[in-house]
């Protein structure tokens, strides 16, 4: 009912606005040095004023609804509303994608893959680093505001007949799901590529029927809901298995595999798994990303390009390919390769914001949306293995719900110095509590305190500056999804 990360929600408390609308506006100054734009997926907010104040309505009849934070585990409102919209989710196969880290990315390449195979395609991820209309996507591209306005629109009569008929009201994650299902087949699409918002078994998404089903790595996180252990939150993001599906698997710890491939046999699903049926062979560092020699479930495919940085993303990258040449039939019922020269395109193009993403030079600015202690130390072993960092300065600001001492520990090797600050939700960490668990984990003389974020950025910035030009001196800000997209904004990216 919920998004997995839940670091982006629609409410704000009335003594963050001001910051809020310092960070829509954005800085002058911390505009200066920036990249040259691209197209990274990351919606500006409309031009038309008609459709930007129609947009700002919708997205406030759905901040009105059960935030993301907020948790009645249940399908009976989905399965009710798919039913008076006549199953629109059923008009299409899906790939549907769960895990802990790494379901953006890996969905976002799924994505990519399928498009360069000229299929046409619907995309639903979550949360969103700056525009709710980054959640659904078709032919690659994020839903056109006039469409996501148009889809709400349609479904608003549905979705309230549905909340008088039960005992709680359709979420903000309901409802979103809800549109993506009736957008993609509105489109139509050719294929789904669907990511779980939290868990598997009672998450909003799961009234699909994924003929692939995609487990990325499995670590603790929402362990108040999902379970103690990797094995008890396998148990729940195991519900997306379905019967005679193909399930792919990224390396998972014993106990969460052990469940994940019980479930396969419980529903006479085929299993890939990462290290057996497939891989990564060979990763080199390459201008820009990496140079990866994957191995797929048909052969090997030499000299790929991804323009990503990390380990971890050249995992996610041979998960992705898995699961496409499963969605193809490779492995099963064909034994052969996917075009090598169409999978390399592909891979080329794939972006990921908010993850390794550099946003400014002189200094460096990197941002990462990391916001638990495995994934900050994917990050982490990431910043030291694709970055020339001598002198790296962090900026974190997580929410209080999460494990920040799990966070800030595995980021304390990496950071010389850290700057700790707040996002404007009212989820985000008190500055002063992360302070105190700061210097527990920095020491006082590491650690700085701003509690604006804008302030932090700058205070950051001036720290790397003042190591010198050439000193190889960077910052890396991170801690949470909603963090990251308001650096973006303040850091010049389009809104």
């Amino acid at each position: 009912m919920t998004s997995e990360e839940d670091e982006v929600t629609p409410d704000v408390t009335p003594d963050r606005e001001a910051d809020l609308a310092v960070i829509e506006a954005g800085s002058r100054t911390l505009r200066a040095g920036g990249p040259a734009p691209q197209d990274d997926g990351v919606p500006a907010r409309p031009k038309d004023p008609e459709v930007d104040k129609a947009l700002r309505a919708v997205e406030a009849e759905l901040a009105d609804r059960w935030g993301e934070t907020k948790l009645e585990p249940s399908l009976v409102r989905m399965t009710a509303l798919m039913d008076i919209l006549g199953d629109p989710q059923r008009a299409y196969p899906s790939i549907h994608i769960t895990g802990t880290n790494g379901k953006t990315s890996t969905a976002r390449m799924i994505e990519q893959l399928l498009l360069g195979f000229e299929l046409r395609t619907g995309r639903y991820t979550s949360p969103h680093v700056q525009s709710v209309t980054e959640r659904i996507s078709l032919d690659g591209a994020p839903i056109a505001p006039e469409k996501f306005i148009e889809t709400y629109t349609d479904i608003k009569p549905y979705v309230e007949m549905v909340d008088g008929q039960q005992q709680h009201r359709m979420s903000f994650f309901e409802v979103l799901t809800g549109m993506a299902y009736a957008a993609f087949a509105d489109a139509p699409v050719d294929v789904a590529v669907v990511e779980v918002g939290m868990g598997g078994s009672w998450d909003a998404t799961n009234v699909v029927d994924g003929t692939v089903a995609v487990v990325t790595p499995i670590a603790l996180d929402h362990t108040d809901r999902l379970g103690s252990t990797p094995g008890e939150i396998a148990v729940e993001k195991a519900g997306i298995v379905k019967k005679d599906a193909t399930v792919v698997l990224a390396q998972q710890p014993v106990e969460a595999a052990q469940v994940l491939l019980k479930k396969a046999v419980e529903v006479d699903a085929t299993v890939a798994r990462e290290g057996m049926e497939f891989g990564v062979t060979h990763r080199e560092l390459a201008v820009g990303g990496q140079l990866l020699t994957l191995r797929g479930l048909g052969g090997e495919y030499e000299q790929v390009f991804l323009p990503l940085h990390g380990e971890h993303q050249a995992h996610n990258a041979a998960v992705a390919l898995a699961a496409v040449e499963a969605f193809f039939g490779i492995g099963t019922s064909q034994a052969r390769t996917l075009d090598i020269d169409t999978i390399r395109t592909a891979f080329a193009q794939v972006t990921s914001p908010g993850r390794l993403e550099i946003v400014r030079r002189s200094p460096t600015v990197v941002l990462d949306a990391a916001h638990n202690p495995a994934g900050a130390r994917a990050a982490a072993a990431a910043v030291a293995d694709s970055f020339d960092f001598t002198h790296l300065v962090g900026v974190v600001g997580p929410s209080a719900d999460k494990d920040v001492r799990g966070v800030l520990e595995a980021f304390e090797p990496v950071f010389a110095e850290i700057v700790v600050t707040q996002n404007s939700t009212f989820r985000a960490m008190d500055v002063d509590e992360l302070a105190a668990i700061a210097v527990e984990v920095f020491g006082d003389d590491r650690v700085q305190v701003e509690p604006r974020l804008d302030d932090a950025l700058e205070a950051a910035i001036t720290l790397a500056e003042e190591e010198g030009a050439y000193s190889g001196a960077g910052v890396l800000v991170t801690g949470s999804v909603i963090t990251v997209g308001e650096a973006r904004l303040l850091l010049g990216r389009k809104r």
